[in-house]
């Protein structure tokens, strides 16, 4: 497997429905210009509505805090199912991450937390990787296995070591020691007075730069170098096309050399890491405390967000700043702030539901109408979804707390039942894998 094809693995194309080769990959600027096009629309919305906390600085700040767990836990699921095995156990790697970061932050330091989340993290990938890859125990029984015992595993040792200590006690830690945070000096004055004025877009973007040049936790910062690095070695390495190939085709990777059985192992012994990672930035970054129940179902977001990106680092990453700025516009505005996003919600629906009728109605009819019947019926129903969120708005201002509580996971749905249609997965992507098979 040479470099040069590393070089080319990520320009996947596919066949449509009239035999054409497509290309899935997208021009450089389309990522900026989509960015700054969702900027404008929430500063629109921002100006429309009066409600400040759409798109403000502490909003942008919360929205960061809550993004990069899930963004590294979707990473390691990443790195888990591009070998072939499918990480239902996130959720429980994350919560002995959660402990590892507390118990090694209290006895060691800040950065002696970092690690011990990354080894709690570990100690969940190698059980995994046990069950599946040697013992070939189906994925997601040995996933859901792991995120009950990882849970079980943690209340025991919390009460162990937490129970009788100042500011602890059996479901939480004593507050931890924290890590350093970087401030760009001389800017949050000056972007915080521009934030203030009101001024439609140019009062967004001093918002957003000020979020992220002020109080950004060096633990936010190591976790997009480790999207880089992600990114580098398994589009653009040997090694990285070997460990993809072992989720694509396991038996043509062991015809030609590849060790199958240690790549899906180093895979979700990563995996492990990367989500232990996020557990320790959960407790010593967002809480600055370990507390029993912090994951929250953070884990299975996660899974969400890399499937909504449809497997790959960039996508995963838009998919978690998404749940992420979910999570902290009910938290900080509640009701009122997600009712001003209703609008929104409502043209993009109604946007995306006309696209998909005028699709399905240019579809070539298939054998029986059956999958056309379908197209329809499902531009249809995202079509009432839409015209639902606008009668809300109309009728009601604001929204239940009840519903705001439930608004990421509500986002999680919507997304993963939209983006359905464009997915495609590892081709090998939990198929339990034995040496000398062949497929």
């Amino acid at each position: 497997m040479s470099t040069a094809a590393t070089r080319t693995s990520d320009r996947v194309t596919s066949k449509s429905a009239g035999g054409r080769t497509r290309s899935r990959s997208l021009p450089v600027w389309a990522v900026p210009a989509a960015i700054l096009a969702l900027i404008v629309v929430l500063s629109a919305v921002r100006a429309l509505t009066g409600v400040e906390d759409v798109l403000s600085s502490g909003t942008i700040a919360a929205a960061i805090t809550f993004a990069m767990p899930i963004a590294l836990a979707g990473l390691g699921g990443l790195w888990s199912e591009r070998a072939g095995v499918v990480n239902i156990g996130l959720e429980g790697m994350m919560v002995l991450g959660t402990f590892g970061a507390a118990f090694g932050a209290l006895h060691g330091g800040p950065w002696a937390g970092v690690l011990g989340a990354i080894l709690g993290g570990l100690v969940g990938g190698l059980v995994h990787a046990v069950a599946t890859v040697t013992f070939g125990v189906d994925h997601i029984v040995s996933g859901v296995a792991l995120n009950i015992l990882a849970v079980g595993a943690a209340s025991y040792l919390a009460a162990r070591f937490f129970s009788g200590t100042a500011g602890g006690g059996a479901t939480q830690s004593p507050p931890l020691p924290q890590l350093p945070t970087l401030t760009v000096p001389g800017l949050s004055a000056p972007l915080l007075s521009l934030e203030q004025k009101g001024v439609f877009l140019v009062s967004d973007l001093a918002a957003i730069l000020r979020a992220l040049t002020t109080g950004v936790s060096v633990l936010t910062l190591l976790g997009l170098l480790i999207f880089v690095a992600t990114w580098w070695i398994l589009w653009r390495t040997p090694f990285g096309l070997r460990l993809r190939s072992c989720g694509e085709a396991p038996a043509a990777a062991e015809s030609v050399g590849v060790n199958v059985y240690l790549h899906k192992f180093v895979a979700v012994l990563v995996s492990g890491g990367l989500a232990g990672l996020a557990g320790g930035f959960l407790a010593m970054v967002a809480a600055n405390q370990f507390k029993e129940g912090q994951t929250g179902g953070r884990g299975y977001i996660a899974l969400a967000a890399m499937i909504f990106g449809n497997w790959r680092p960039g996508g995963l990453l838009g998919g978690s700043a998404l749940f992420g700025y979910t999570d902290a516009v009910q938290l900080r505005g509640g009701g009122t702030s997600i009712h001003a996003l209703f609008p929104l919600l409502a043209v993009l629906l109604l946007a995306f539901g006309v696209w998909r009728l005028v699709g399905a109605a240019r579809a070539p009819r298939p054998v029986g109408g059956w999958r056309a019947a379908t197209r329809f019926v499902g531009a249809l129903v995202i079509l009432v979804i839409g015209l639902l969120f606008a009668v809300l708005y109309v009728v009601t201002d604001s929204v239940p707390g009840e519903f705001t509580n439930f608004a990421p996971h509500l986002m999680t749905l919507l997304v993963l039942a939209f983006a359905s249609q464009r997915l495609r997965m590892p081709a090998a992507d939990g198929q339990v894998y034995r040496k000398g098979e062949v497929r």
